[in-house]
């Protein structure tokens, strides 16, 4: 009997504690939260709202967003949830033509509610300005004419401030910085041109977003010079697998057993992720240019391997794996001294799979230079070099067969024709020589407004006198 009195009593306590936190639940005081994902001070057409909405105790029982105009209420959201959802993303669109809306100020609301039964309510209201216009560009450089597998550089302005711009080549896009030509904004973006660009059959865009996220484009002129690149074949022999892919395993643990399937591991996964790796370095840049003057190459070095070759890896006669080498491979005296190419910023100093012990400076605007295969290495990220200061000495670390640097360029984590950036002559024509050429064209104008200005202040005297 004591027993039974007992279950009934405890069975008691756990109805009333039931009872009490069902009480406590749906008689809480606590409103949901909201929280906005981004600023909404100015929308555009196609613009959502991110926000998420938050109640941890009764839980969420509505949310609507309203838009609001002239007096007029226009509901872009209206979500009713059962009781138990705590938490919710949202992100409504904001049809400004469908719901016949105009540039200038307008209201957003957002209310959520509870399940409480004081039905808990958070509003938020923010204040923005309806922009529908995209931004305008207007391109400043000319003769565009460039080279597979090389680098191209425009100038272009824009008519507002923008959240984002550069070129698109392809489904790539390269970041534009801004710049001033006589002292007046504009733009600057360095881009990659593919290996496999031919004449006719590339799409080159320069593109802007503003702040409501209204985007435009426009089609840069251009002539692409193709370029052929070399096929090579290598043998891979059994005693250099042996030898050489140990040194992987000694960094990675995923690396195979066997000679050739270590091979395939590093020369295709491997190398995959360090394409990541650089593009990470590369972004990783100044919004301003670091160097100036041709880059360096290396002294007194002979060429072993170009730009672009498309390599077949051999095995025991039979092909069994492929690559494109992306850089020039330059050889002098073993641990020959590495200089970097121009100034700039170290942006990655270690090793790094296929490439061994490397750096990688950041000359800025995107563009960056590679040194790979270092026996060591004698500076650290972040540090500033000048041009000609000694980064490491050569060495065979990585994929190589023997003591050599394999020297890269790259544009916006894009590898490039290292061999444009050492010629002087490309570099005025395509780089150095369309900001002069711009500046001059801009000046004449200029200097015609200020005698002008010059003569109205006169007659101005004049009339006082």
């Amino acid at each position: 009997m004591n027993r039974m009195y007992l279950l009934l009593f405890g069975l008691a306590i756990a109805l009333a504690g039931t009872a009490l936190w069902a009480f406590n639940t749906v008689l809480e005081f606590e409103k949901p939260a909201i929280d906005l994902k981004e600023d909404l001070s100015t929308i555009g057409q196609g613009r959502f709202i991110a926000l998420s909405v938050s109640d941890q105790k009764s839980g969420i029982r509505s949310v609507s967003a309203t838009i609001s105009q002239d007096g007029k209420d226009h509901v872009v959201l209206s979500e009713n949830y059962p009781g138990g959802t705590r938490e919710q993303a949202l992100s409504p669109e904001l049809n400004l033509r469908g719901l016949h809306l105009k540039d200038g100020p307008a209201t957003i609301t957002i209310t959520a509610e509870d399940h409480s039964w004081l039905k808990n309510r958070t509003t938020l209201a923010v204040e923005t300005s309806i922009d529908t216009v995209p931004p305008q560009i207007g391109l400043i450089s000319s003769a565009h004419n460039v080279n597979a597998g090389g680098t191209g550089v425009a100038l272009y302005r824009v008519s507002e401030e923008v959240t984002r711009t550069g070129i698109r080549v392809g489904d790539r896009f390269f970041q534009g910085y801004p710049y001033a030509i006589q002292a007046k904004p504009c733009h600057i973006a360095y881009f990659a041109i593919p290996v496999s660009a031919s004449k006719g059959g590339l799409k080159i865009l320069i593109t802007a977003r503003d702040k409501a996220g209204n985007e435009s484009s426009v089609i840069l002129p251009h002539l692409v010079r193709e370029k052929k690149f070399k096929d090579d074949k290598i043998t891979l022999s059994r005693a250099f697998l042996e030898q050489k892919m140990p040194e992987f395993r000694q960094h990675d643990s995923r690396v195979p057993a066997t000679p050739l399937e270590a091979f395939l591991f590093v020369n295709e996964t491997l190398r995959v992720e360090n394409a990541r790796t650089i593009q990470a370095a590369g972004s990783k840049t100044q919004p301003k240019a670091l160097w100036e003057g041709t880059f360096l190459r290396m002294k007194n070095a002979a060429p072993m391997a170009g730009f672009a070759q498309e390599r077949t890896y051999l095995f025991e006669g039979m092909a069994v794996s492929k690559s494109t080498h992306l850089g020039v491979d330059l050889a002098s005296t073993e641990r020959a001294p590495i200089e970097s190419a121009n100034s700039g910023v170290v942006v990655h100093a270690g090793y790094l799979g296929i490439y061994g012990n490397t750096v990688i400076v950041d000359h800025g605007l995107g563009l960056s230079s590679l040194y790979a295969h270092l026996s060591d290495i004698s500076v650290k990220i972040g540090q500033n070099v000048a041009r000609g200061e000694t980064l490491g000495s050569s060495g065979s670390t990585g994929l190589a067969g023997g003591d050599h640097l394999h020297f890269s360029i790259l544009v916006g984590g894009e590898f490039v024709n290292p061999t444009e950036w050492w010629d002087a002559h490309w570099i005025r024509d395509n780089v150095t020589g369309k900001l002069t050429e711009t500046a001059s064209q801009e000046a004449p104008a200029t200097q015609k407004a200020q005698p002008a200005k010059a003569k109205a202040k006169g007659k101005k005297k004049k009339a006082r006198g």
